[in-house]
Formats: structure tokens, C-alpha cells, sequence
């Protein structure tokens, strides 16, 4: 068995496990490859999914109509979640598929919005 070399989510060690399995069948079921393998398949999935930036999401429901809309951290500007508490009044502005948020500092939150409901 073959240790796991970082804090990662179950989905990512399981992506990592299948393809340590993929790589070992591969190259001719080759005993005593384990670590070389999974560190192999580590290296492939971290690299593959560096590139996709992480999403989040926030829900808003504006006169009735539930919006929600997806963000990227890297580019929400500082913004964490929380700053906002339930009930509170939040200003928006809809501009196509976007939904902008203001922030309690002023700053306003672009989001895409992914569903509608209402």
C-alpha cells in the first residue's frame, strides 16, 4: 500500500489511486513500482487540475427570484465568506449573466449566474 504524500480530498485521492492503477497495467503490472507509480499519478492529476481555478457560490433572492452565482477566488477581491449574514440587505445590479454583489466595504462581487429559480 502506498502512502499519501498530501493533504488531499478524497475525490483527488482517488483520481490519483486510479491512475497509479492505470500506470502500473500499463507498464506491464511491474511489482515494486507502487511508490514511483503513485507519485507518477500524483504529479499528473495536481498538474491537471492547477489549471482549473476554484469556484464558489453564493445565493441571493431578489424579489422573490433565487439567483445563484458562481465566483472565482483568485479574482473575487479579497472577498471571504461571511461578510454577508443571513437576512442581511445586499445591493445587486444584473447585467446579463452577470450578478454583481456590493459589499459591505463598497467593493462589488461579480458573480455568474449559474441557476434561477422563481
Amino acid at each position: 500500500m502506498v502512502r499519501i504524500s498530501g493533504n488531499y480530498s478524497p475525490e483527488v485521492q482517488e483520481a490519483i489511486r486510479r491512475r497509479a492503477t492505470e500506470i502500473y497495467e500499463s507498464s506491464g503490472e511491474v511489482a515494486g513500482q507502487d511508490s514511483e507509480n503513485w507519485y507518477q499519478a500524483e504529479a499528473e492529476i495536481l498538474r491537471e487540475s492547477a489549471g482549473t481555478p476554484i469556484r464558489r457560490a453564493i445565493v441571493v433572492n431578489v424579489q422573490g427570484v433565487v439567483y445563484t452565482g458562481e465566483y472565482e477566488c483568485t479574482s473575487a477581491d479579497g472577498y471571504t465568506p461571511g461578510e454577508w449574514k443571513p437576512g442581511d440587505p445586499v445591493p445587486i445590479r444584473l447585467s446579463g449573466d452577470k450578478l454583481y454583489l456590493r459589499r459591505p466595504n463598497g467593493r462589488e462581487l461579480q458573480t455568474t449566474v449559474v441557476k434561477r429559480i422563481g
